[in-house]
C-alpha cells in the first residue's frame, strides 16, 4: 500500500509535510527523480546546479581513492548522487558515498525489511562509511552546516568537504557526536586522511587544468 497523502499535496518546491514515506508513490517518485531534490525538515527543497570544475575534481578525487583501494586490496564501493534517508522528515541527495561490503549487505538487509522487493532499487538506509559533499557556491552553509550536522547525527564516520572554487579539503571524522577534523588542505597541499592509512593525496592533481 502507497505511504503517505499526496494527492492533497503538489509536488512544489516549498512545500511542506513531505516525508521520505511519500517517495514510495510511483507518482511522487516519478517527479523526484526528474530533478535533484532533498527533504529537509519536512520541506521539499530543490538542489542547485552541478559545475563541471566540481564534478571533475570529485571524479578525480573519487578515482585517486579507488587506485589506493586496487593496489592495497581493500575493499568498498563508490557511488555518486544519491538519496540518503537520515530520518522520515530528512532525506539528503549526497554528491558521493563510500561503502563497505558489509554495509552494502546491511543496506540490502534493510531495504527488504522495508518491504523492497528489489533491495537495489532502495535509497540509502544505513550509514555509510563516507559521505564526500562537493560544495556548490551559494549553498556552502547547506554542505558545511546542516549536513555536517545530519550525518553526525546519523552517524556517518567521515565526512569529506571538497571546494573545487576554494581548491579546498577537509577530511571530518566523526568524534563521538559530533565532527573533528581530521586533516585539512588547500592549492598544493597534500592530506592523508585517517579512513585510508598509508594515502596521500595530492590535492593539486584535484585541479589540474582548472587555471
Amino acid at each position: 500500500m502507497t505511504r503517505g497523502v499526496t494527492s492533497s499535496k503538489p509536488f512544489e518546491p516549498g512545500t511542506t509535510g513531505w516525508t521520505a514515506g511519500d517517495l514510495d508513490d510511483p507518482r511522487v517518485e516519478e517527479q523526484w527523480l526528474k530533478g535533484s531534490y532533498e527533504i529537509v525538515e519536512g520541506v521539499l527543497t530543490t538542489m542547485p546546479p552541478a559545475y563541471f570544475i566540481g564534478g571533475k575534481a570529485l571524479y578525480r578525487l573519487m578515482r585517486a581513492v579507488s587506485a589506493f583501494q586496487d593496489s592495497h586490496s581493500l575493499a568498498g564501493d563508490f557511488s555518486v548522487e544519491v538519496d540518503l534517508v537520515i530520518d522520515d522528515e530528512r532525506v539528503a541527495k549526497a554528491d558521493a558515498v563510500w561503502m563497505t561490503p558489509l554495509e552494502q549487505q546491511r543496506q540490502a538487509e534493510a531495504a527488504l525489511r522495508g518491504g523492497r522487493s528489489d533491495p537495489h532499487r532502495s535509497r540509502i538506509l544505513v550509514p555509510p562509511t563516507l559521505v564526500i559533499e562537493s560544495v556548490s557556491p551559494g549553498h556552502e552553509r547547506h554542505d558545511r552546516h546542516v549536513k555536517r550536522k545530519w550525518y553526525a547525527e546519523w552517524g556517518v564516520k567521515h565526512y569529506w568537504l571538497l571546494d573545487a572554487f576554494e581548491q579546498s579539503l577537509e577530511c571530518l571524522v566523526l568524534d563521538a557526536t559530533a565532527y573533528r577534523v581530521d586533516v585539512a588542505g588547500r592549492g598544493d597541499d597534500e592530506v592523508r586522511p585517517a579512513l585510508f592509512p598509508g594515502l596521500t593525496l595530492s590535492l593539486l592533481t584535484l585541479w589540474a587544468g582548472q587555471g
